[in-house]
C-alpha cells in the first residue's frame, strides 16, 4: 500500500532539484549580502542594500512555526578616533527575545514534560537532543541505553517514533562509561621541562585526552595524556582527574603549538590560577582567507554551543533566555527560591575576546590570504575558528567554520593542507613557583611552512 507522503502517481519522478537550486541561490545571496552589510558596518563604510523580503523568505523555504531558541544579531563598531587602525566587534545589547521551548518540570533530578506537536514523526533520541540543549544526541542515546527515558511510562527506545503528546521522564544524567588512559610510548617535543612543569609542542591530529563518553582503545590511545603518561611515569599533577593528569589547558585536535602541563599539585593550582587571572599570555599564528582590512583588531563577542550544529561553537547568541519557567523579580520570589541569575547552565554564552594583528597580506593567483598573530584573554572552545569566521575569515583549512577543503589555483602536485592553519607559537609567563620569567616559542610546523612557501612566490615585489 503507498505511503500516504507519497507523490500522487505520475508525479513520483518529479525531480525538486530546481527548487532546491532556488533555494540554495537565495540563501547564498542573503548570506552575501549580511557579511557585507557587517563588514561596511565594521569599517564604516556606506551598508550596501539589502535584499528584498521575498528573497529572505525562498532562502528560508516553506514557512513553519518558530519555536525553541532563535539566534541574535550583533553589531560591529569602529574603534576610537584616533587610535590607529584598530577595529572593535561588540556583542548587540538588544538581543532579541527567545520562544520558550517545552516547559520541563524538574524534581529530585528526574525531568517530566509533554511532547509537542512538533516531536510527531521524530525518533526518540534525536528529539531529546532538541529538547535538551546541554546534551548531544550521543549522551540522549546513553541515557535510553540505561533505561533513564521513559515515554507514558515505558522505557523508551531510541529508534522509537514519536506522534506528539506523549508524557516523557528522564531520569538522572547521562553515565558515560570509565575511561582508561594506559602509558603509550609516543615521541614528544618538549620545550621546557623542570620539576614542576613542562611545556610540550603538540602535533596536529593529536588529540589532548580521550573524549567524554569514549570507552574503546581505537579512540582512547594515542592521546597527548597517553604519551605523558609514558614519558613522565608517574611524575603528573592528579588535580585534573586519572583521564586527565596534568592536563591544565587544551588545544584544538588539528591544533599545533605550545600546551602547559603540570607536574605537581602545586603548580597545577597555580597555573589554573593564572588561567583564571590572566595573567599569562598566548599568541597563535594563523592563516585566514580573504584580506583582513584592518592592521589591527579586537574581537568581543560571547561564544555559546551551536544548537543545530552540535559540534560547532558560534557567536550568534543571546546574552539572556526566557522560558514558561521564568522566574518573577527578586521581590516576588520565594525567599527559600534559588537566584538562577547566579547560575550558568551548560550552553550559556560566554564571553571572548580574541586580539588580532596582521603580519603579512598574501595576493595569489589561489586567492587573497591573512597571516595573523592572534592574542587571546579568554579559553574558549574554537574561540579563534569561531572569533574569525564570524568576520567572514575562517582559518585556512577549517572546513567545520566554512573554509574550503581545498585551496584551488596551487601549483600542479602541490600537497593540499589536511589541517587548520592555526598554531600556537607563543607562551610568555611567570614560573607558577619560582617566579622565572618563561617565554617560549614552538617554530611553524613543517607543512604550514610549505604552504606559505607556495603561497608567497605569487606575491607581487
Amino acid at each position: 500500500m503507498p505511503s500516504k507522503n507519497m507523490l500522487p502517481k505520475g508525479k513520483r519522478r518529479q525531480s525538486v532539484k530546481a527548487d532546491y537550486r532556488v533555494m540554495r541561490d537565495a540563501a547564498n545571496e542573503v548570506e552575501t549580502a549580511d557579511l557585507a552589510a557587517a563588514e561596511a558596518q565594521l569599517y564604516g563604510e556606506a551598508v550596501p542594500a539589502a535584499v528584498s523580503p521575498a528573497t529572505r523568505a525562498t532562502a528560508a523555504g516553506p514557512a513553519r512555526e518558530k519555536r525553541g531558541f532563535q539566534k541574535s544579531g550583533r553589531r560591529q563598531q569602529r574603534s576610537e578616533p584616533g587610535s590607529t587602525a584598530e577595529a572593535v566587534v561588540q556583542a548587540e545589547d538588544d538581543d532579541e527575545v527567545l520562544l520558550p521551548g517545552p516547559e520541563i518540570a524538574s524534581v529530585g533530578g528526574t525531568r517530566t514534560w509533554v511532547a509537542d506537536a512538533d516531536a510527531r514523526g521524530q525518533r526518540l533520541d534525536a528529539y531529546l537532543a532538541k529538547a535538551l540543549p546541554e546534551i548531544s544526541r550521543a549522551r540522549a542515546q546513553l541515557l535510553i541505553e540505561h533505561g533513564q527515558v521513559r515515554v507514558n511510562g515505558v522505557v523508551g527506545r531510541a529508534k522509537g517514533k514519536l506522534q506528539g503528546g506523549e508524557t516523557l521522564m528522564v531520569e538522572g544524567e547521562p553515565q558515560p562509561a570509565p575511561l582508561r588512559a594506559t602509558p603509550e610510548n609516543i615521541p614528544l617535543s618538549v620545550v621546557f621541562e623542570d620539576r614542576h612543569m613542562a611545556v610540550i609542542d603538540k602535533p596536529a591530529g593529536m588529540m589532548v585526552h580521550a573524549g567524554s563518553g569514549l570507552n574503546d582503545d581505537a579512540r582512547s590511545s594515542g592521546t597527548l595524556v597517553n604519551a605523558l603518561l609514558f614519558y613522565f611515569k608517574d611524575q603528573l599533577s592528579a588535580v585534573g582527574g586519572p583521564l586527565r593528569p596534568g592536563i591544565v589547558h587544551r588545544l584544538d585536535k588539528q591544533t599545533s603549538g605550545l600546551i602547559m602541563v603540570a607536574k605537581t599539585d602545586a603548580a597545577h593550582r597555580a597555573l589554573a590560577e593564572m588561567f583564571a587571572e590572566r595573567s599569562l599570555e598566548k599568541r597563535y599564528i594563523a592563516l585566514v582567507h580573504r584580506h583582513v582590512r584592518n592592521d589591527r583588531g579586537l574581537i568581543d563577542l560571547p561564544i555559546a554551543r551551536d544548537r543545530v550544529r552540535r559540534t560547532r561553537m558560534t557567536t550568534r547568541v543571546s546574552a539572556g533566555y526566557l522560558t514558561t519557567a521564568s522566574h518573577g523579580t527578586p521581590a516576588q520570589r520565594h525567599p527559600e527560591e534559588m537566584d538562577v541569575a547566579t547560575q550558568r547552565r551548560s550552553n550559556d554564552p560566554r564571553p571572548a575576546r580574541t586580539h588580532y594583528t596582521v603580519l603579512e597580506r598574501l595576493q595569489t593567483p589561489a586567492g587573497d590570504f591573512t597571516l595573523l598573530d592572534l592574542r587571546i584573554e579568554t579559553g574558549r572552545t574554537h574561540q579563534i575558528r569561531v572569533h574569525m569566521q564570524s568576520l567572514g575569515h575562517p582559518v585556512v583549512g577549517d572546513t567545520l567554520y566554512g573554509a574550503p577543503a581545498r585551496i584551488a589555483g596551487l601549483p600542479e602536485g602541490s600537497a593540499q593542507l589536511t589541517r587548520n592553519f592555526l598554531h600556537a607559537a607563543h607562551l610568555k609567563l611567570l614560573h607558577p613557583i619560582t617566579g622565572k620569567p618563561l617565554d617560549l616559542y614552538a617554530p611553524l610546523p613543517a607543512e604550514l611552512e610549505a604552504l606559505l612557501a607556495q603561497l608567497r612566490p605569487a606575491v607581487p615585489r
